[in-house]
């Protein structure tokens, strides 16, 4: 495979993963998208904005291409962690437009480089590296909390897969779900 190919591959995979991160807000309150569902507070929509704090990052400053809207600052815990959440001040809309303009910054920066032109990412021991490689770690990055998203929106109200029409139970009703939970508890409890 030449690079061109490498690259195409990288980013459609992750504007893939992209968009099934989106697809778990989709159908959902406002409450649902913001309720911290983890001992760490973690939600759907702070997921959102996580991600586009970070890919703004990775794809914007490590290249000497700034995302031209502020970012929280990495190095500072406060702002650090207030990338993991939405103000009552920040809608729904805003947090996904964001995103969605990091997505276009980041095309645009993937783009205009080959996939062994370097920048340098200082939360990395101010490392020199590849766009390959950055590509790499956001892909696995997006990947890892799109599989977040799926846990959370599947505890909230059932739904899973990567499509937004077609987030149902895999074709199985709610009793089909509730015996094979029991079974695997029953597995569980045995093992235990």
């Amino acid at each position: 495979m030449d690079a061109a190919a490498a690259k195409a591959n990288l980013h459609t995979y992750l504007q893939h993963e992209r968009e099934a991160v989106l697809a778990k807000l989709e159908g959902l309150s406002e409450y649902d998208v913001r309720r911290p569902l983890t001992v760490t507070g973690t939600n759907l929509l702070g997921l959102v904005k996580h991600l586009a704090t970070w890919e703004a990052r990775y794809l914007g400053e490590v290249f000497g291409r700034p995302f031209p809207e502020p970012l929280p600052r990495w190095d500072v815990e406060a702002e650090r962690l207030a990338d993991m959440w939405a103000t009552e001040g920040e809608s729904r809309d805003d947090v996904v437009d964001r995103y969605r303009r990091v997505w276009a910054h980041g095309d645009a920066t993937v783009e205009a480089l080959d996939l062994g032109a370097t920048g340098r990412v200082a939360w990395w021991g101010d490392a020199e590296v590849p766009l390959f490689n950055v590509l790499v770690h956001l892909l696995a990055e997006t990947s890892r909390h799109a599989g977040h998203a799926d846990v959370l929106r599947e505890g909230l109200d059932g739904a899973v897969g990567t499509d937004a029409e077609a987030m149902t139970a895999e074709g199985h009703d709610a009793a089909f779900w509730s015996d094979r939970r029991a079974e695997i508890e029953a597995a569980a409890r045995a093992a235990g």
